[in-house]
């Protein structure tokens, strides 16, 4: 080579060695991703049953038994279940309202 440095010559194929190898790794890689794809939502609720999970055991940790954190959960969700009835209901309404108001607007621009 004319000009360039003694030795470059030597360190060629090291250096494609190396770009091959880099190359198959991330191939690999992007292969071993597409065969363990996760859903989102399956994640979502997967996330969420540990969640709980760390919920009871903290609730059985600090009561002294799964009994008795059991008895806990029950007292709450007595306690939540109006609230969220209520919620429901009103979240309901807002739709059915939403939906009147869309087709009132359909039916006046045509």
């Amino acid at each position: 080579m004319v000009g360039g440095r003694l030795g470059d010559d030597i360190n060629a194929p090291d250096s494609l060695e190396k770009a091959d190898l880099r190359e198959a790794y991330e191939r690999g890689r992007r292969d071993e991703r597409g065969r363990r794809k996760r859903h989102p939502v399956g994640m979502t609720f997967t996330f969420a049953a540990a969640l709980v999970g760390v919920v009871i055991l903290a609730l059985a940790l600090v009561n002294g038994s799964f009994g008795r954190a059991g008895e806990v959960i029950d007292q709450q969700l007595t306690i939540a279940k109006p609230m969220a009835s209520q919620a429901a209901s009103d979240a309901g309404d807002q739709l059915r309202d939403a939906a009147g108001k869309a087709r009132t607007k359909v039916a006046n621009a045509s």
